[in-house]
This record gives C-alpha cells, structure tokens and sequence, in this order.
C-alpha cells in the first residue's frame, strides 16, 4: 500500500525556519519516501506504508522535542489501493 503524508508544524516564524520545522524537514528528507515537496507552509511525501508511518512516527516525536505546539498532519492512500 501507498501512502502520502502532508504536515504542517507550528508556531509558524515567517522570518526564518524554526527548530521544529528545520527537524521535520530532516526527517522527511532523510526518510525513503518518494515525491518529497518540502515548502513554507506545507509538506508532503509518498511512499510505502512502513516507510511513511516509521516517518509520521520520527516526525512527530523530533518535531515536538523540537519545540511544535501543533502537528497538523493527514495521510491518504494513493494509487490502485485509494477506492
């Protein structure tokens, strides 16, 4: 099964990249995920199922040791499992 992830993290800083945003970037990147967008104000990814929940995981947990008051997140599955 495919997945896509798309996430955001908070607080936002306009001015530069907060610590939560630079680590959940670094986990996602770092992750063997496909189609990787990582943007200002959102991000997403695809791959594997195991791929993308080890990822959400590491995500989650780096991003709010990191500082994150708020993970907004959704995954969805694509390609022929998505009916």
């Amino acid at each position: 099964m495919r997945l896509r992830v798309e996430f955001t993290t908070e607080p936002f800083d306009l001015d530069e990249p907060p610590a939560h945003a630079l680590v959940a970037r670094e986990v996602i990147e770092g992750a063997t995920l496909d189609a990787v967008d990582v943007g200002p104000f959102g991000n997403t990814a695809e791959g594997g199922a195991d791929a993308v929940l080890t990822a959400v995981d590491a995500l989650l947990r780096r991003s709010l040791a990191a500082g994150a008051t708020r993970i907004s997140l959704q995954v969805n599955v694509v390609g022929e499992d998505a009916k």
